[in-house]
């Protein structure tokens, strides 16, 4: 007699998903930890070294901005702070939730009698995926414009690099860092060379790949066709949740470099664009964390699922 075992559900299957990215969530941190501590050790003793001093005074980690580069920063720039982290938040929380693999609490078909109309018929997805659509296209149009308001300002001068000693001056910022002695620049007026360099990239590399895979990834891609084998999907998926993490990342880093270099001045500037170290700042950051927090807790499926309703037929 054939003793058959039956299969784990769908939900357990994702439950056991989640187990599995929390214990390499700690495995992570914990070599993380050892890994700092290793790397603060090495950045102090290379800069009992001679050379290491010579090249930090001739690379300080801050270049003079150019000419016709504006001071200060505006408030329409604080705004797109604050929408940037609250989509990007929220894409996040739902990737996860995708790539947990686990059965969607309902499905979207989009009603194919109103604008947009397609010639194929509409696709079925999850409402997570729904979701995380909508939230792409709103991060891509808040994107969108940031960069206009960003040339259209001059503000581009603060991150966009135009001297190639930008290089050598991000190696020394970050070694000061790294040996916990941080660079001083005034990020009223310049950015230093490691910020700047990390700034470009994401919002003129990463930010651009996580738009393109995403479309990859998504049911506005065409199904077949030469853009099909040009853009395999295996390599968006390849890139898609690497680019991710590494927005976690910066995320993270941006968030402790912050709070540990002057916490009001920095929010201030963010939040109020103001150059005082008083708590208006503060206050504005703390109410927009307020509002991170309310929308993470309503966006539950029965909400969600209703919202959905109004563009198309929901079943689930």
């Amino acid at each position: 007699m054939t003793v058959t075992t039956p299969k784990p559900s769908r939900a357990a299957r994702a439950a056991d998903w989640w187990k599995g990215q929390r214990r390499r969530a700690l495995w992570w941190v914990a070599v993380s930890l050892v890994l700092l501590v290793v790397v603060v050790l090495v950045a102090r003793w290379l800069r009992t070294l001679p050379a290491v001093e010579l090249f930090l005074d001739a690379y300080p980690g801050i270049l003079p901005p150019p000419e016709g580069t504006p001071v200060g920063i505006p408030a329409w720039l604080g705004w797109q702070h604050f929408l940037n982290s609250f989509f990007l938040l929220l894409i996040v929380r739902t990737g996860f939730q995708l790539r947990s693999k686990q059965r969607p609490p309902g499905f979207w078909t989009r009603d194919n009698t109103r604008w947009p109309r397609t010639k194929r018929n509409p696709r079925r997805m999850g409402i997570f995926l729904w979701f995380h659509l909508w939230l792409d296209a709103f991060w891509v149009l808040n994107g969108v414009v940031y960069v206009v308001l960003l040339f259209a300002t001059g503000q581009w001068l603060r991150i966009v690099p135009t001297d190639w000693a930008v290089v050598p001056n991000a190696l020394s910022a970050a070694l000061q860092y790294a040996s916990l002695d941080w660079p001083t620049e005034d990020s009223w007026v310049v950015y230093n060379s490691l910020q700047q360099l990390a700034y470009f990239v994401i919002v003129f590399v990463a930010s651009p790949i996580a738009i393109l895979t995403g479309l990859r990834l998504s049911s506005a891609w065409p199904l077949e066709g030469p853009l099909v084998r040009a853009f395999p999907e295996k390599l968006a998926k390849s890139l898609h949740y690497p680019t991710m993490l590494f927005f976690l990342a910066f995320v993270f880093v941006h968030v402790v470099l912050v709070l540990t270099t002057g916490a009001l001045v920095k929010l201030n500037q963010m939040y109020a664009a103001r150059d005082t170290d008083d708590w208006v700042g503060f206050t504005v950051f703390a109410a927009s964390v307020a509002l991170m927090v309310v929308a993470w807790v309503l966006a539950k499926p029965p909400l969600l699922k209703r919202i959905a309703a109004g563009s198309g037929r929901v079943q689930g």
